[in-house]
């Protein structure tokens, strides 16, 4: 039931504030995010950096950074990604506690950073997990990652608890190292590569066939 913000403002005055139940939940939900401690590269110092006195992450509730899977909501990918890393992040996310987020904190864990080229490198987790906010910086200060922080509360409490309950995630397949690298390549439901304008028209079949002009002389 829709809440009457004319009453709403009037009872406020009074001392009385009503709200409904998603909004209640919700606030306490986006203001007890628990983080998993574990870092991959220099995004982690970032990282402890907004944890310490100077940024205090405890001001939005989530100073709590659990050792275990299973007591964590929030996944932060900080640092490089490297394939031989990847199974062991995509093993962490699955033994999460629903429902769970994902933030991924700096060019490397979005893209592979100025190591996309590397042999041993990941293009970016979201080949295997779904990631709800991007953080971009080489490496991102830790303002940016307590505005990364803010978005995703912003986000659980912009839906319903219900639907955030019922959205029960499958785990995810977890990487193997196969002849050609890892297997799979990426998460098909999740990562879904673009195919280069170029590629697109040289792979294209043509609509009619090409005429080719009769040699001088022929009949």
């Amino acid at each position: 039931m829709a809440v009457d913000e004319g009453l709403k403002g009037e009872v406020q005055k009074q001392g009385v504030y009503v709200t409904t139940w998603d909004e209640l939940v919700n606030w306490g939900r986006s203001s007890s995010i628990w983080p998993l401690q574990f870092g991959l590269a220099c995004c982690a110092i970032e990282m402890i950096s907004t944890a310490a006195s100077r940024f205090d992450i405890a001001r939005f509730g989530s100073e709590i950074f659990r050792a275990s899977p299973r007591q964590a909501d929030l996944m932060i990918v900080a640092g490089t990604v490297t394939k031989k890393m990847a199974p062991q992040v995509v093993r962490l996310y699955n033994q999460m506690a629903e429902p769970k987020y994902v933030i991924s904190m700096g060019a490397c864990a979005t893209s592979g950073g100025p190591f996309h080229k590397g042999y041993n490198v990941l293009r970016g987790i979201d080949r295997y997990i779904p990631v709800d906010v991007y953080i971009p910086g080489c490496p991102p200060t830790p303002e940016a990652l307590l505005e990364g922080l803010m978005t995703l509360q912003k986000r659980i409490k912009e839906r319903s608890m219900s639907s955030a309950v019922e959205r029960k995630q499958n785990e995810y397949e977890i990487p193997e190292f196969g002849e050609a690298g890892l297997e799979p390549r990426y998460n098909p439901n999740i990562f879904k590569p673009l195919t280069h304008p170029i590629q697109q028209f040289a792979s294209a079949k043509p609509t009619s066939p090409i005429q080719t002009p009769p040699a001088p002389g022929s009949s």
